[in-house]
């Protein structure tokens, strides 16, 4: 006779364990998102589909193996549209008033970053 647990109406569902990746593999993927943006950047004037195709990869390994995207790398892609961004080319930037402007000119979304004296205290 096979048992079935049932569950009541109030139980909770089980969280999924994840098992946490080696030392090993975490460096092997900075490694790689290191070298995959280093790459889009080299490529960007000759072919900008590939260069977003690297910065897709270079996501998909962060998110992977749960590691953190260096935040020089962060701003050179677009967090709405995911498009490598070059100043100039596909990206205007501005300041105004203790603020960076960013402005993607592929999806023609803009993003603020705060700068000055108070936040570089903190």
């Amino acid at each position: 006779m096979v048992e079935t647990r049932k569950q009541s109406r109030n139980a909770k569902p089980r969280k999924r364990k994840y098992s946490k990746k080696s030392d090993d593999h975490i460096k092997i993927a900075k490694e790689r998102i290191n070298k995959l943006f280093g790459e889009a950047e080299l490529i960007f004037n000759s072919d900008s589909s590939l260069s977003n195709r690297y910065v897709e990869l270079a996501r998909k390994i962060a998110m992977k193996f749960k590691v953190r995207i260096d935040s020089s790398f962060r701003r050179r892609f677009c967090k709405h549209c995911y498009k490598y961004l070059i100043p100039g080319k596909n990206l205007r930037v501005r300041v105004d008033s203790g603020k960076v402007i960013y402005y993607c000119l592929e999806c023609k979304k803009f993003w603020r970053m705060p700068v000055g004296n108070k936040f570089k205290n903190k």
